[in-house]
């Protein structure tokens, strides 16, 4: 079985989990504590079916993680319906005012702009970072402007973001824990401060909304933190790991740049072939079986999402990487009643990318090899520097 800590397996998991997927769809993890779906109709099922639940569980010592706790125990991604339904019913009503649609021409001249800011740098340096010019400020102020945060505390949200999500993976050192929790208490209060001030002074925005429905303060807060996290952390990634693999595949780079229409497809094709989240929980409430695997009642298994997108069952040549690929029922966005509220923001702000990227930098290339974060279940690079 993977270790998930090995650089070698990290920088390409792929080989494993075929090797994984051709002796069966579940296997046993006794490292991870789980059990893991690597087919695509196993990890479909794990994330479809209602005896697996997302059943949250204090980090402990409890007593020392209480900001962290909070935040995901009031969480619409770490609760049940019909706890999950309330707040999926509230938050769904708030973005339904036309919040998403209303961001797409300001998402695109973002990222024109910040395209054309990492060109400048590359004219007067010879490279630049494509994550620290593009990646990783575009979402973050996409989602600052939803809810209605200054763009100057952009990098302040990233830097707890980036903290909290440690916590997501196995066997985190302690220090990094700590961490963890400084981030989630300081994301909090601030978050507290604005949601005050907007209670006060109301806006056209979704914390604005958020306050005037019925979700209690903790409630508000929690949400604002899922949505700045998962909208910044899996955005992020799937630029970077999307941008190196185009710029690793040239046919299917230049094929984008000579057709930019292509950008939609070359979106969903990108979460597929690198997903930017490679492996997602539940917990079984009852007992149950996957793909003829039990899972004891209160036992946890795990969805496999860069094991179930390169399932040669569901996709034809799977490690080609096919900006055109069309249908594409890859799982990067979950599935059932946890499927991703944001993927449609996430959808306009990547390819708002691509194709601001091969408008303004057709001969775009690496400047060297990338550097790969050091985690597994949220994959990305820490540097990805380019140049043309």
């Amino acid at each position: 079985m993977f270790d998930p800590r090995d650089p070698q397996f990290l920088a390409d998991p792929y080989p494993v989990f075929a090797e994984l997927r051709s002796r069966g769809a579940v296997h046993r993890h006794d490292g991870l504590g789980l059990a893991v779906a690597v087919s695509h109709a196993s990890a479909s099922a794990v994330l479809r079916d209602r005896r697996l639940g997302r059943i949250w569980r204090d980090a402990t010592p409890a007593e020392q993680f209480a900001s962290f706790n909070m935040l995901h125990r009031n969480s619409l991604l770490e609760n049940e319906p019909p706890a999950h339904t309330r707040l999926r019913r509230l938050v769904s009503s708030a973005f339904a005012r036309g919040h998403v649609e209303r961001l797409r021409p300001s998402v695109e001249t973002l990222a024109d702009r910040m395209v054309a800011d990492l060109a400048e740098h590359i004219a007067a340096d010879g490279r630049a970072d494509l994550l620290e010019h593009l990646a990783q400020p575009l979402p973050v102020a996409v989602i600052a402007e939803l809810l209605g945060v200054p763009t100057a505390d952009g990098p302040m949200l990233v830097g707890w973001s980036n903290a909290i999500v440690k916590m997501y993976e196995y066997g985190l050192p302690e220090p990094r824990r700590r961490q963890a929790e400084a981030a989630a208490t300081e994301f909090a209060d601030y978050l507290r401060a604005l949601a005050a001030e907007r209670a006060a002074h109301p806006g056209d925005d979704l914390l604005s909304h958020l306050i005037a429905s019925d979700l209690t303060g903790d409630e508000v807060v929690a949400t604002a933190v899922l949505l700045l996290m998962a909208g910044h952390e899996a955005t992020v990634n799937v630029i970077g790991n999307g941008v190196h693999a185009l710029l690793t595949h040239r046919d299917q780079w230049d094929r984008l740049v000579a057709d930019p229409s292509l950008a939609p497809t070359a979106t969903e094709e990108l979460i597929r072939y690198d997903s930017p989240l490679q492996l997602f929980e539940r917990t079984a409430t009852t007992d149950v079986e996957i793909a003829g695997y039990r899972v004891a009642e209160g036992e946890k298994i795990a969805a496999l999402l860069g094991a179930a997108a390169r399932d040669p069952e569901v996709f034809e040549n799977p490690d080609t990487l096919d900006i055109g690929r069309t249908p594409n029922p890859h799982l990067g966005f979950g599935g059932g009643v946890h499927y991703c509220l944001g993927a449609p923001l996430a959808r306009i702000e990547i390819a708002a990318a691509l194709g601001a990227l091969a408008r303004r930098l057709p001969d775009l290339r690496e400047a060297e090899e990338p550097t790969r974060r050091g985690e597994f279940v949220i994959r990305g690079f820490s540097t990805l520097p380019v140049t043309r």
